[in-house]
């Protein structure tokens, strides 16, 4: 059966209020691709824009003035870049006899954007880590973090803070570590040493929070990809994987500003102009061929790496 247009299509904040108020699914704080790559919002689905090479941006130029002469003058060239947002959206329809079934057990139109809403957002965060781990530049841990009384990580994230400030200038403000490196980085000896010697005289586990560690480490955040995705077939049983590769830590430059001209590693560019919504959109549209309601989660972007040299990836911080 043809789709409706969004036109006719019902608009459904309310499904998309109670998402956000439910905490939609239990490993969803998981999900880091927004911090990642940060939004910044675009006025056209596609289009060409300029932005600053690092050689401009660190050139040195001569500033001095001589009294009663003009300032120096410089003209910063822009190289050009294009984009394309890609509309990304999943379906689930409510039956009018389920609904009917398990009325008073759940809500099925709650459920069922629950799940679109995940198949919308698992891809988003499957599509920014493929970009992430595919980064150049490596800096090789050396010993595996699960050694924890010989692995080095504030030395590896040192290392790997070098490559990134040699090849762009920048220094990295992000790192992403996966569930199992957070949790193996939080028992290494060198963390813990670190930690006491900055005033805490017995760090409990539980108080290794992700913004004590940053502090230890010396980078301004760091962030836990959680995440797991099913690399099985749907008809299979399920085979679990972390969405983030779980050898590899990613350090990288984030944005601080929505200027498109900071410089950083990347940012998710959202075209909000046919209603889309960071997050996903959620409305609904009755077919009933099916007697069903549909439940329609959607979002436009486009993940766009902007300056490569900008992010390393941490290798072999876990075996597997």
């Amino acid at each position: 059966m043809p789709r409706p247009s969004s036109s006719l299509a019902t608009l459904r904040p309310d499904l998309a209020g109670s998402l956000l108020a439910f905490d939609v699914q239990a490993d969803q704080a998981g999900f880091v691709g927004l911090e990642v790559m940060p939004v910044l919002e675009v006025a056209r689905q596609a289009g060409t824009f300029g932005k600053i090479e690092i050689a401009g941006m660190l050139q040195s130029r001569s500033t001095n003035r001589a009294p009663g002469t003009a300032y120096r003058r410089g003209i910063t060239e822009f190289t050009t870049d294009t984009y394309a947002c890609e509309e990304h959206g999943f379906e689930e329809p409510v039956d009018d006899r389920e609904a009917a079934m398990y009325a008073d057990y759940f809500d099925a139109e709650l459920m069922a954007a629950m799940r679109a809403r995940d198949a919308v957002l698992r891809n988003f965060e499957i599509r920014v880590a493929a970009l992430a781990h595919a980064i150049s530049a490596t800096s090789p841990a050396g010993t595996v973090w699960s050694a924890t009384a010989s692995a080095t990580p504030i030395a590896n994230i040192a290392a790997a803070i070098k490559v990134v400030r040699d090849a762009s200038g920048l220094v990295p403000n992000l790192l992403v570590l996966t569930f199992d490196a957070w949790q193996n980085m939080r028992d290494c000896a060198e963390v813990l040493d670190r930690i006491k010697y900055a005033g805490f005289d017995d760090p409990k586990k539980a108080a290794l929070n992700t913004t004590v560690l940053a502090q230890a480490a010396g980078i301004e955040r760091i962030v836990v990809a959680g995440a797991m995705k099913n690399t099985a077939n749907q008809a299979d049983a399920a085979s679990l994987a972390n969405i983030w590769t779980n050898t590899e830590a990613v350090l990288l430059r984030a944005p601080k500003t929505r200027d498109i001209r900071e410089a950083c590693w990347g940012r998710t560019l959202h075209w909000g102009e046919d209603g889309s919504v960071i997050g996903g959109l959620v409305e609904t549209y009755r077919d009933e061929t099916v007697r069903a309601d549909i439940v329609r989660c959607r979002m436009d972007t486009d993940e766009k790496v902007l300056l490569s040299g900008a992010a390393c990836r941490i290798t072999g911080v876990r075996s597997s």
